[in-house]
């Protein structure tokens, strides 16, 4: 259902004048960055709980590594996501990081258990349009993307697997004693080609068994998502 969602945007979009791309509406992306040993980001995983339901969001969870120094390591923390994380606070101006936050669109960045600000910055993004025409299926063991774009600029494709819930006891830490359900824990986020848009892209790649994925294209920064689109 959720590819069809996609699908449908591509067929509702509205042509761009003097161009060959299409204006398209895609699901708004939703990356929260949380950690087993943050005592405030049960709330926020909750919340995304609630969002990995809904079909015009892709709800992404990436559990960062720099809360694991106080006697609970997360298992699904990796130090790429940190790196993530620090790269959207430098574009901002920021001179730290926290946990949870959640990072709508590319741009908005926002305390991830502030569900009425959350719910704001999801309504003004899905209220957007976009020149970038997305459009991904499987075919046989393979991925294939095919994407347009209305103007060139520097933009950077990328594929996010991910596992859609699991249970985890915590051992130790702020959160000793508690069975956290976390959703759509993000495992591998890679980037597979950087694009300009000035001709028509088209890609291939093999996929690991058929579980989740996720193509983001996103302007350099990392700046604004442009377009993304999923596939259960």
């Amino acid at each position: 259902m959720r590819a069809t969602f996609a699908a449908l945007c591509l067929i509702c979009g509205l042509a761009l004048a003097g161009g060959g791309a299409v204006a398209q509406t895609s699901p708004v992306v939703v990356e929260l960055f949380t950690s087993q040993g943050c005592s405030s980001c049960p709330p926020a995983d909750e919340l995304l709980h609630e969002l990995a339901a809904r079909e015009d969001v892709i709800a992404l969870a990436l559990h960062v590594d720099y809360w694991d120094y106080i006697g609970w390591a997360d298992a699904f923390a990796r130090p790429q996501f940190t790196r993530r994380q620090q790269g959207y606070a430098m574009i901002a101006g920021a001179h730290m990081v926290y946990t949870p936050q959640m990072v709508i669109g590319g741009t908005d960045h926002v305390a991830g258990a502030d569900r009425p600000a959350v719910l704001a910055q999801l309504r003004r993004h899905a209220a957007a349009v976009s020149d970038v025409r997305l459009d991904l299926r499987r075919e046989g063991g393979a991925l294939v993307i095919a994407a347009e774009a209305g103007a060139a600029r520097p933009m950077v494709v990328q594929l996010v697997r991910y596992v859609p819930e699991q249970t985890v006891e915590i051992g130790a830490g702020e959160n000793i004693g508690r069975h956290i359900s976390y959703a759509n824990i993000v495992t591998s986020w890679e980037v597979l080609t950087l694009w300009t848009g000035q001709a028509p892209l088209a890609l291939r790649t093999a996929t690991a068994g058929d579980g989740p994925v996720v193509v983001i294209i996103q302007a350099e920064g990392p700046g604004p998502v442009l377009a993304a689109a999923r596939l259960d």
